[in-house]
């Protein structure tokens, strides 16, 4: 069973000078449905400290969860960075979700800039799949984001997978290392959609789930905790 970690936002508390990591609880429902035969565990903002957290609780395999533009949390941002410099030494695949493809694009060197807040925030639009996933075509997914990567400036160790209409790019793959992101929010849909799931677990070096209408993947579903803390002991 392999242990998943998930990073986390950072909010202020309200009436409390203090900051605080947190979770959409969104990522419950739709990791019980996309990971039933995985641990997964929030990871805090620790900044390079987080690379001893990591290795103490034998995490396999990292998810890049939205919230906080790039600079908005810099302790996000040194957290995050220092799990991707770990992940790129060891070969762990790492999947981004919206911020998370931004941080790969400003960690590999790439810019992340302002697109269009009509076209991009609280809305949906069609993507166009590259070749480079061969066998998925276009669809329509949901977009909350005020920040993206143009085409013609992803960094020069990613490709492309995916790009929205007016250019802006929605997927993409470190050439050399599992990484892989997505601009849309998986865990955000009504329904989970069996693409984003067959991509997730594609990212995180996992077969694909038997058929979700198998008698034996529900009573799987309904058997397995979603979020197991702290992990089992080996």
């Amino acid at each position: 069973m392999k242990r998943v970690g998930l990073t986390m936002r950072v909010v202020r508390a309200e009436s409390y000078a203090e900051q605080r990591d947190a979770i959409a609880q969104d990522w419950s429902r739709f990791l019980a449905l996309a990971l039933p035969d995985c641990q997964w565990m929030p990871v805090p903002n620790l900044g390079p400290e987080v690379v001893d957290f990591v290795r103490s609780w034998g995490l396999e395999g990292l998810i890049l969860t939205g919230g906080n533009d790039l600079g908005e949390a810099p302790t996000r941002d040194s957290t995050e960075s220092a799990l991707l410099r770990f992940a790129l030494e060891g070969a762990m695949p790492v999947f981004g979700v919206c911020r998370g493809l931004h941080m790969i694009q400003h960690f590999s060197g790439g810019t992340v800039r302002a697109c269009s807040r009509e076209v991009h925030i609280a809305t949906r639009h069609t993507v166009r799949f590259e070749p480079t996933l061969g066998g998925m075509h276009d669809r329509i997914v949901n977009s909350f984001h005020g920040l993206g990567v143009r085409l013609d400036e992803l960094a020069p160790d990613l490709l492309s997978t995916a790009v929205s209409e007016d250019g802006w790019i929605e997927g993409i793959v470190h050439r050399f290392a599992p990484l892989t992101a997505v601009q849309w929010h998986p865990e955000r849909n009504v329904t989970t959609d069996p693409e984003d799931v067959l991509l997730l677990r594609h990212a995180l070096g996992l077969e694909p789930l038997p058929n979700p209408s198998d008698p034996l993947f529900a009573d799987t579903i309904n058997l397995l905790t979603p979020f197991t803390f702290p992990p089992c002991v080996p």
